[in-house]
């Protein structure tokens, strides 16, 4: 039995060095629209290239995805709601980052034509630079008490 859209997503998400344009077609259309915190990408050609530059930085970025929600019915047209924990190791500065995150889709019956996700930009990037990974932490800790 062939799988559907939602299990090649979730098996081709596992490790997403290893995703090829081929497997980025089977699961796309060729106009998706993908945004995440840092930017947005218009077009499958789009994000194949963000996904070659992303493999030229991480020596892996690995998804345990937790939950996959079909949505019923709603005004946005969401299809399903995705929850997740990246493991992403980057090559240089040698680093590993965790960060939880949930991702929005939007479908046809030809593949995925939006893909949205939502995470801590802070957790992700700032909290790694230097100094100003010092003071998010503390800012956070702060509200937190």
């Amino acid at each position: 039995m062939p799988m559907t859209h939602i299990e090649r997503f979730c098996s081709i998400y596992r490790d997403l060095t290893k995703i090829s344009s081929t497997d980025l077609q089977t699961i796309y259309t060729q106009d998706v629209e993908f945004i995440d915190p840092i930017q947005r990408h218009k077009g499958i050609d789009d994000v194949a290239h963000y996904f070659e530059k992303l493999n030229e930085q991480a020596s892996s970025c690995e998804f345990d995805i937790q939950h996959v929600v079909t949505c019923e019915s709603n005004d946005a047209d969401i299809h399903y709601l995705i929850t997740w924990y990246m493991t992403l190791v980057l090559k240089k500065p040698q680093k590993t980052i965790h960060l939880d995150g949930t991702t929005l889709l939007k479908k046809t019956d030809q593949g995925f034509y939006f893909h949205r996700d939502y995470y801590d930009l802070g957790e992700m990037v700032y909290e790694h630079i230097p100094l100003i990974g010092w003071i998010i932490k503390k800012v956070k800790r702060k509200l937190a008490q």
